[in-house]
């Protein structure tokens, strides 16, 4: 039943955009024995989902989730350090960012809190990226994934121009495409080697690809 509360705690931090309690609850959790895993995926996951739910319905707007966005920031700081003391394997390295041309931001806040939540190495290189970008810092940090986010059709062709540049350089990069634009398609289209519906989604793709 604590479990339970502190999940729920957990939660309503990120929705009512709390900084100060959402680190103050990632503290409480890990002291008393929750895995910073544990915490992350039932319940700061879930407010953030729960917070781009509320975006997405005009219930919420820019101000209020890019201040959700950073009581996200502050929770994954604290889980990720409870990583960092103990024995953590790190199942791989990804690059994420929204392409050039695209400032939004929520749905990459998901995908990368499910990314730390299962293990993953995660570079948010945040919004408006230019593809060289993605490459250099790929290359700089050891990245195996790019992962590009894209909300606008007009942004789409930013995804297809880091793919082109990945293939044409015969990086070792795997690239996945994601974004309320973005299909199998599309992926298929510009031969990125994943597309991912939402952010679980994008987990198992990822994982299938490094598995390979």
């Amino acid at each position: 039943m604590a479990n339970e509360e502190l999940y729920k705690e957990a939660c309503e931090a990120i929705v009512n955009a709390d900084r100060a309690a959402a680190e103050d609850v990632a503290r409480r959790a890990l002291a008393a024995g929750l895995t910073p895993g544990d915490i992350m995926q039932n319940g700061f996951v879930k407010g953030i989902q729960e917070v781009g739910e509320l975006f997405e319905s005009g219930e919420m707007f820019l101000p209020e989730l890019m201040m959700a966005a950073d009581a996200m920031a502050g929770a994954t700081e604290i889980t990720n350090a409870a990583l960092e003391v103990g024995e953590q394997t790190t199942k791989g390295s990804v690059v994420i960012g929204t392409v050039q041309g695209d400032v939004h931001d929520i749905g990459k806040a998901i995908v990368i809190a499910y990314l730390k939540a299962n293990g993953y190495e995660v570079t948010d290189l945040g919004r408006d990226v230019p593809a060289q970008s993605f490459i250099d810092k790929a290359q700089e940090v050891g990245a195996q994934v790019i992962g590009m986010s894209a909300l606008l059709t007009t942004t789409m062709e930013e995804q297809k121009k880091v793919v082109k540049m990945v293939k044409e350089a015969g990086l070792p990069y795997k690239t996945v495409v994601g974004g309320a634009p973005a299909t199998q398609r599309w992926a298929d289209q510009i031969g990125a080697d994943a597309y991912a519906e939402d952010a679980n989604d994008g987990v198992k793709k990822i994982d299938a690809l490094l598995a390979k």
